[in-house]
């Protein structure tokens, strides 16, 4: 496969055109469209999420919905500015299930998420970032090429493949899904865990 010889948005084209065009599992036959990174394109940090929502699906980028706030909201109240950071997601196309005429998440299988680890790889390769987020079980799957107990691990710094930090924690969605009354609490852990990412900015 050839990697990281296309640079700026042209690069990023390319690869929106051939997710679009992917159809190495069955997501992508059903998905409005693939959603592929978007951010600084030499960024030292890149986070990496699950894969697109809804909102994401419709209107072809990531982390725009009610994770994506949350996500932005972490970020800087960590000290980290996310236009200087690149957000993607371990799988390119949306998965859901009709119910109905709402398109409910339904998580991806290993199988979806390793057909999809080649095209994140290039992303990685492209942006050349000098540590990684895994935002999640899906996430962190893809980047290690294992499966991990995220709530376990969840703060700790883990190794890529190519001997990138990865930085190990929830994906945005957990503290709002979680109970009301607890949702301060949890998305404060959550910005004490993407805190310890803030050092790849000097």
């Amino acid at each position: 496969m050839d990697r990281g010889n296309d640079s700026g948005a042209q690069g990023f084209a390319d690869l929106k055109a051939r997710t679009m065009a992917c159809r190495e599992c069955t997501i992508g036959a059903r998905a409005t469209q693939s959603v592929v990174g978007e951010g600084d394109p030499h960024a030292p940090l890149m986070l990496v999420g699950e894969q697109p929502g809804d909102q994401e699906d419709r209107l072809g980028h990531p982390f725009i919905g009610p994770a994506g706030h949350l996500l932005s909201t972490a970020l800087h109240q960590a000290g980290i500015p996310r236009d200087r950071c690149f957000v993607s997601n371990a799988v390119k196309h949306f998965k859901f299930e009709l119910r109905g005429k709402r398109r409910l998440h339904k998580s991806p299988g290993v199988r979806e998420i390793d057909a999809c680890r080649h095209w994140l790889e290039d992303e990685i390769a492209r942006v050349r970032p000098q540590a990684l987020v895994a935002l999640g079980a899906s996430a962190a799957r893809s980047l290690l090429g294992r499966s991990i107990g995220v709530t376990a691990l969840r703060g700790q710094w883990l190794a890529h493949e190519d001997g990138l930090p990865v930085l190990i924690t929830l994906h945005p969605s957990a503290p709002l899904r979680g109970p009301p009354g607890e949702r301060d609490a949890a998305l404060a852990a959550f910005v004490r865990d993407l805190a310890q990412a803030r050092r790849v900015f000097g």
